[in-house]
């Protein structure tokens, strides 16, 4: 009874039983083995065109590497205010940029908009000496507050960004069950839409220490095996994390776990709705719920075992107000059980 995170869970029966598969036998070591391959090969079938792919250990390593990538030491990064690389990354992406700027960008329900931007970009003129210039944007998907991006609006952020000459970075954590809400492609997503390089989240849909980085240009992919090495996130035996991806992608796993996550959060957000004095500031698009919680109704969930994250957000609509209640958020993943979203519905009714 566990909605903290979606990283809470362990990996799916898919991938575990491909680990101990690439675990037989030896294999070429630091990647170079046939199930990275593999994984590089699907992906490009899954992306509709070649892509080059970097297979890192966390999330982090994968966004402050994927920067590092778009800019030099004295660029700007241009993200939401809230965004997980500036926020919650402990600073990694200015470490491994070797010290460029993130700039935050304020925009309601995780969400920047191209006006915000535009705004963002104005303040740092380039060729101004004393001032970082700018170099790239990135834009999370699914976002901070469980929203996400339309395509149009992601082709209104890139088109910005193509005319301030700078690259695009798609955090995507969570990207399949942005895929699946969004109900498109994952090129229709990316490089469609104008997306440079793409974090891509496996480890909190049901893989283990697995996250890629994708490049769609592989001018910038050129110095990225350097980076990765430098940056501790070159693994020995490669060959394990392929075989996730693999599995992950085989099948339309990944997929299937996203849509199961993405189907118990709507659940849960539309029972949560129904309970008085509970509110929902954002519409529920992927897998992460928040909601504004009676303290009654928030003291008896606690009080029944249910585990969540109390939150704060700079993100809310500016009309809703909180009053004494508990902020919340609840994250659903591909493991979370039926039963478990009834049994939290049933005791958060039962207060009222």
């Amino acid at each position: 009874m566990h909605f903290g995170s979606d990283n809470v869970m362990g990996a799916s029966r898919p991938v575990l039983e491909a680990i101990l598969a690439a675990n037989d036998g030896a294999e070429a070591a630091y990647g170079s083995d046939s199930w990275s391959a593999r994984a590089e090969a699907m992906l490009g079938e899954v992306f509709e065109r070649p892509v080059k792919m970097f297979l890192v250990a966390t999330g982090t390593g994968a966004n402050a590497l994927a920067l590092a990538a778009m800019t030099p030491p004295w660029g700007a990064i241009f993200c939401h205010e809230e965004s997980h690389v500036i926020d919650d990354e402990c600073g990694a992406p200015e470490m491994f940029t070797d010290g460029a700027k993130l700039i935050g960008i304020p925009g309601l329900a995780g969400k920047i908009d191209p006006a915000g931007l535009s705004a963002a970009l104005a303040r740092f003129p380039r060729g101004v000496v004393k001032a970082v210039q700018p170099a790239g944007l990135s834009i999370s998907q699914v976002t901070e507050a469980g929203t996400l991006y339309s395509l149009d609006e992601i082709k209104a952020l890139t088109g910005v960004a193509r005319d301030a000459g700078i690259r695009v970075h798609l955090d995507g954590a969570r990207f399949a069950n942005a895929l699946a809400g969004l109900g498109c492609t994952a090129a229709e997503m990316t490089w469609k839409a104008g997306v440079d390089v793409v974090s891509f989240g496996a480890t909190k849909n049901g893989c283990i220490a697995c996250e890629a980085v994708l490049f769609f240009d592989e001018a910038l992919a050129d110095t990225f095996q350097f980076r990765r090495k430098r940056g501790g996130h070159t693994v020995s035996k490669g060959r394990l994390l392929g075989a996730q991806l693999v599995a992950y992608l085989e099948n339309g796993h990944w997929m299937d776990n996203a849509r199961h996550a993405n189907a118990m959060a709507a659940t849960l957000a539309q029972g949560l709705a129904a309970v008085p004095g509970v509110t929902l500031p954002w519409p529920t698009q992927a897998n992460e719920v928040f909601a504004f919680l009676p303290k009654a109704v928030d003291e008896a969930i606690r009080g029944a075992g249910f585990r969540y994250a109390p939150w704060g957000s700079l993100s809310l609509p500016k009309d809703l107000e909180q009053g004494d209640r508990a902020f919340a958020r609840f994250v659903t993943s591909w493991a979370t059980k039926p039963s478990d979203i009834n049994a939290l519905l049933a005791k958060a009714t039962s207060t009222s």
